[in-house]
């Protein structure tokens, strides 16, 4: 199940801008600050110590990416607030995982906030890890929960070795970047997620059990958290196509517009698979229901063929002293043949009406 069910409990009564830190890094995990500087020309990668050897950085060349791994610092956030001029309330909203996406304009940069997914193999479930983006004129801060890997490996590549149109472009095509490999992402994980449905619903339709509906049910509550975390991206991808400001230039706007188109995508993807939970946990029911009524069909056509041959070993065992059976020497072979002829008859009469 989602990583983000576990408790993450806030301080109440604190003042705006403090940097509270809920999420599931621990207080002393290290942070790892990366700086990759490059142009149409060539690219350099730096292993940042301190946030603020990134300032020389700034200004030598086209576009600077930072990316920092780990929101649990409040020393690293604050250095990365001053040094780029970023707002006591987005830094707020850096360090506090439990954002919902959205987009920011603070007119002399753009804060957007996202969720990135990941599918946990062996205990088949999402787990879920806050990213914040800081655009700024050119340069982008990449703010991750973590350092446990991420899915900009393929866009370092890339710019490192000078494919693509990267190292030509500016910092809102890295932006579209980073969230092209996000919401890409998404779309693994839902296969992941399909998959898992497929096989719960070949059991569902082969072997339902009692606990089938506890499954369905963490598998719904998981489609109804993808929804919550995916939803709110299309608005950010929609403002960021339509109204990203001067930070959002011309010839990027196309890439956001198809990033837009890949969000939808992903969204109808999740209501189908609600639709196909919610159908899942109706068949389970009806499944339940059909076994149950095999069951008493069953027993009530037991309970019906033993009614006559009851009533015929009562009617002979009463005590009664004249009996005009009880002295006739084929009386005890009569009464079984008779109950075995009613037997037959009423099994055959099942038959005739497609009981059995």
């Amino acid at each position: 199940m989602f990583e983000q069910l576990r408790r993450k409990r806030h301080q109440v009564g604190l003042p705006p801008g403090t940097l509270e830190t809920p999420g599931l890094t621990l207080p002393d995990a290290e942070v790892r600050i990366q700086a990759l500087a490059y142009g149409p020309t060539d690219a350099r990668h730096y292993d940042i110590a301190d946030m603020r050897d990134c300032g020389p950085l700034l200004g030598q060349s086209q576009v600077l990416w930072i990316d920092v791994d780990g929101v649990h610092s409040a020393g690293a956030l604050r250095q990365a607030g001053d040094l780029f001029g970023i707002h006591p309330l987005i830094l707020e909203d850096i360090s506090h995982t439990t954002q919902r996406p959205k987009l920011e304009d603070m007119e002399k940069y753009l804060f957007i906030t996202c969720k990135m997914l990941r599918y946990d193999e062996e205990n088949r479930r999402v787990l879920e890890e806050q990213g914040s983006f800081v655009l700024g004129p050119n340069y982008l801060v990449s703010f991750q929960e973590a350092d446990g890997g991420d899915v900009f490996g393929e866009i370092r590549e890339r710019i490192m070795t000078g494919k693509g149109r990267a190292r030509r472009m500016d910092a809102d095509y890295l932006l579209y970047c980073l969230m092209d490999a996000v919401v890409d992402n998404y779309f693994l994980v839902l296969e992941k997620v399909g998959d898992h449905i497929e096989d719960m619903e070949e059991a569902v339709l082969s072997t339902p059990s009692a606990s089938m509906l506890e499954n369905l049910h963490a598998l719904r509550r998981e489609a109804l958290f993808l929804r919550k975390y995916i939803w709110p991206l299309r608005e950010v991808v929609a403002r960021l196509q339509t109204n990203g400001g001067t930070l959002v230039r011309e010839a990027t706007m196309p890439y956001f517009r198809d990033l837009y188109d890949h969000s939808i995508q992903v969204i109808d993807t999740i209501e189908t698979f609600r639709d196909v939970l919610a159908g899942l946990s109706d068949l389970y029911l009806s499944g339940l229901s059909f076994k149950t009524n095999e069951i008493m069909k069953v027993l009530t056509m037991l309970s019906t063929l033993f009614i006559p041959l009851t009533f015929l070993a009562g009617l002979y065992g009463m005590n009664f002293k004249h009996m005009p059976e009880l002295e006739w020497e084929w009386g005890y072979y009569g009464v079984l043949a008779v109950m075995a002829a009613t037997s037959v008859g009423m099994l055959i009469f099942f038959r005739g009406k497609k009981w059995l």
